[in-house]
């Protein structure tokens, strides 16, 4: 059966909607933002909602929890009658110790700094929006997607080679290659319901900052430059034991 899927984004790059249709996707100019312009998009059983501003983005503020709370709540209204899946992060859970583990779904919320706050009312207005609409809804709280062209493993992999300090401010790290966090999204489409289910979407492996430079300088034949440790060495951890067995339980 043929499927029709759209990408709906600003489209800085004009090249990538021609990408974009040469795999088959019809491309539609918005922002998002803009008065009437989720209107004006077509209807969708399954919606992927991946419209942020990241973290790391400083000043302008007011547009950080535009895009991640107030945006989520416009959508949760226009496509109330859709399976949606809702990217989230990882940084919703408060930072942890490597000895305690990742944090899983069940751990309580604790966002740090304006962003983590916002991405959690981004959640909520999705959890919103299924309450009173019954929408079914997915939501992914992902930690550190990677691959060859950025991520964490670009970041200190560039910082090696160009005898940078590598960080140790969050010591560990959960990683997860793109393509991976692809295919758990698309197939959480089983998982959607109301209210929302929570899944966290990373890696099994707790990896060490300090070991991923270390490799990286053996590569390199560059001795890595390491920046400080925290005075607590704690960071942002998750457990996604759950998106295995969850999701591989419906195949």
């Amino acid at each position: 059966m043929k499927r029709r899927v759209l990408a709906v984004a600003r489209f800085t790059n004009p090249d990538l909607p021609k990408k974009l249709s040469a795999q088959g996707i019809e491309s539609i100019a918005s922002d998002l933002l803009e008065p009437g312009a989720l209107d004006r998009l077509p209807d969708s059983p399954n919606v992927i909602f991946m419209a942020a501003r990241k973290f790391g983005s400083s000043g302008a503020e007011h547009l950080t929890w535009a895009m991640n709370t107030f945006l989520p709540a416009l959508v949760a209204e226009r496509y109330r009658n859709s399976r949606i899946v809702a990217f989230s992060t990882g940084n919703v859970y408060p930072l942890r110790a490597a000895g305690e583990g990742g944090a899983t779904e069940a751990t309580p919320v604790g966002p740090i700094g304006e962003y983590a706050q916002s991405a959690l009312g981004r959640e909520r207005m999705f959890e919103y929006g299924s309450s009173r609409y019954g929408t079914r809804v997915t939501i992914l709280r992902l930690n550190y997607a990677v691959e060859l062209r950025y991520g964490v493993l670009v970041d200190i992999g560039r910082a090696v080679y160009e005898r940078r300090p590598v960080l140790l401010s969050m010591p560990h790290v959960n990683l997860i290659w793109q393509g991976d966090a692809n295919s758990w999204c698309l197939r959480s489409f089983a998982h959607c319901q109301s209210p929302p289910f929570v899944l966290n979407i990373t890696g099994p492996e707790t990896l060490s900052v300090r070991d991923i430079a270390g490799e990286f300088g053996k590569h390199f034949g560059i001795e890595p430059r390491l920046g400080p440790e925290a005075a607590e060495p704690t960071s942002l951890l998750n457990n996604a034991s759950r998106q295995t067995h969850s999701l591989e339980s419906r195949e």
